[in-house]
């Protein structure tokens, strides 16, 4: 689903070259889920953005559902993330002058897809945001803006998933119900999963653990503990 190939990202400031990511190398299977790790600064949201096609690599390759992206101008990456991908941002990213069902069929409308209400409808009700579907985000906590968020980034039903930090601006008792939420949302639609957190609880909960450390990787081994079972309830 996602193949790295000797990826660097390099960025040149004041004369100076600051090297994020070094030679990076991985695979990623379809429906596997995958945590990277690592301290601030190590290069790991950096990666995702690549990973994703939100910029591009100095160096290497990266493929995408079988597609090279660095063949790809800015237009036809956005075609493939509105066709395979979907996003959780620690900040939301919400539009503030929509709904929360608005925001949530944002995507499907790009798509041109039909029964776009009633898709968003169902998608926020699996949340348990059902009473809140015509709240604007200013009107919703923290916990049900990521939640709406979460409806968001299923509603084209991606390939993979790309999180980033989804639970960093979180509470403890809320950051547990949003990760319940997304791990029953991708083990349903079998989505492959690729999450950067520094929540270690959270990476523990996903099948791999990729820990960079100055742009490279340190270490790349199989979890060593399942999703928690009372993450695993059918919501």
């Amino acid at each position: 689903m996602l193949k790295i190939e000797k990826v660097s990202k390099t960025y040149t400031a004041g004369g100076r070259t600051l090297t994020v990511l070094d030679n990076i190398s991985f695979q990623v299977g379809e429906s596997e889920t995958v945590s990277i790790v690592g301290p601030s600064g190590s290069g790991k949201t950096t990666l995702l953005g690549l990973s994703a096609g939100l910029d591009r690599s100095s160096t290497g390759t990266i493929e995408l559902n079988g597609v090279s992206l660095g063949a790809l101008d800015e237009d036809e990456r956005a075609v493939l993330r509105n066709q395979y991908v979907g996003f959780i941002f620690q900040n939301f990213q919400l539009l503030p002058t929509l709904t929360a069902l608005e925001n949530v069929m944002v995507p499907l409308e790009l798509r041109g897809e039909k029964h776009v209400r009633a898709r968003a409808r169902e998608l926020l009700e699996q949340v348990g945001l059902g009473d809140r579907l015509h709240h604007y985000p200013a009107q919703l906590s923290g916990g049900e803006q990521q939640r709406v968020s979460l409806a968001r980034a299923f509603a084209n039903r991606p390939r993979i998933l790309f999180a980033d930090e989804p639970t960093g601006n979180l509470d403890t008792e809320t950051s547990e119900l949003v990760a319940g939420m997304i791990f029953d949302l991708n083990r349903q639609a079998g989505t492959t999963l690729v999450l950067v957190t520094h929540n270690l609880d959270l990476a523990a909960s996903t099948g791999r653990i990729i820990k960079l450390g100055k742009g490279h990787i340190v270490s790349d081994e199989t979890s060593l503990r399942e999703v928690p079972s009372d993450k695993k309830k059918t919501l």
